[in-house]
């Protein structure tokens, strides 16, 4: 079996996404007795030692000024040209905002069945991948085989344990020569916004913690003291529609159905409700804590912890007691 790991590089290291992706293609291809290989698309191939070092067995590299800055057009002829240089039996792509909008239009001209929003996979009696994602809001685990010769799947961030790095670690790197297609360049960057999530020092999508208020806050200004913790903890702060809608929060804070899902080993919810959008985004959290004073939220059906109380008590005091025990350690 040959397991194909799709990298789209824009930075100096490879992303977590990308690193989850070949840990699960690492496990795959040895349960198999099997090869992993990457497909790194960027600028140039400095990144494909690193490919290497995190479980591929060969890189295959599209290097082009064209991909220096994300052209969706540019990096899906760049995809499509180490795909076919490869010839995977199965293709993971991460599941960031540009494994979304690349792996569909991908598994079209592969002609390969897509499973969206994985997060795991195994083998199954044939050697045959069979891919687990969420269903019914998070409610459910569906089990997916892919018939088609080629099987792709687009994995939920930080529900998979990224390969460990070994330096050690020796491979092939094979260059592939592409050129961009016609529809190339038809979408410029203008520039860069960064989201406000940060303002915590961690991206919402790659927090350990997350800390996230509802409706039941009343208003902008309490956002404050979900930040007092989130700055504890070294997490960041999210939001349910409702906020959002508010205006209390940008939308970038969004996290659901319709927002982001996440994946924390922590997860507070304060004075949120829990409808079945909400919980969809949050149901690879490894452990999930509801605050709320109404004792009959849906929250408390998906919580492994419930505190029934008001948050303007509960939360402070927790809050003293996190930093308590931090400085005792």
């Amino acid at each position: 079996m040959h397991v194909f790991v799709l990298v789209a590089a824009r930075g100096d290291n490879l992303s977590g996404g990308a690193r989850e992706a070949l840990g699960l293609a690492r496990q795959l291809a040895d349960a198999a007795g099997g090869t992993v290989s990457a497909g790194l698309l960027a600028v140039d191939g400095s990144l494909a030692p690193a490919c290497i070092h995190h479980g591929a067995d060969r890189v295959f590299t599209a290097a082009h000024s064209a991909l220096a800055e994300y052209d969706p057009d540019a990096f899906l002829d760049a995809a499509e040209a180490v795909c076919k240089e490869a010839s995977p039996d199965v293709v993971l792509v991460p599941g960031d905002h540009a494994g979304w909008e690349l792996a569909p239009r991908l598994a079209y001209r592969l002609e390969a069945g897509l499973v969206t929003d994985c997060i795991g996979a195994r083998l199954d009696g044939d050697n045959k991948v069979v891919f687990t994602k969420p269903v019914y809001g998070g409610k459910a685990l569906a089990d997916i085989a892919v018939a088609s010769p080629v099987q792709m799947a687009l994995l939920r961030p930080r529900t998979v344990e990224p390969a460990q790095e070994d330096a050690g670690r020796s491979g092939e790197v094979t260059e592939v020569a592409f050129q961009p297609g016609p529809a190339a360049g038809r979408t410029r960057i203008v520039g860069h916004v960064a989201d406000e999530e940060g303002a915590d020092g961690v991206p919402l999508e790659d927090a350990r913690v997350v800390i996230a208020g509802g409706r039941g806050l009343g208003g902008p200004e309490r956002f404050e003291q979900l930040h007092q913790l989130a700055r504890v903890l070294n997490g960041a702060v999210g939001a349910s529609l409702a906020a959002v809608d508010a205006g209390w929060v940008p939308p970038s804070y969004q996290i659901g159905q319709t927002g982001k899902a996440i994946a924390p080993d922590l997860y507070i919810a304060v004075a949120i409700s829990g409808a079945s959008q909400h919980v969809a985004g949050i149901s690879g959290s490894k452990t999930i804590v509801a605050i709320n004073k109404d004792a009959e939220a849906p929250i408390f059906n998906v919580a492994h912890i419930g505190v029934v109380g008001d948050y303007k008590e509960v939360l402070p005091a927790f809050t003293e007691e996190v930093k308590r025990l931090l400085a005792e350690r």
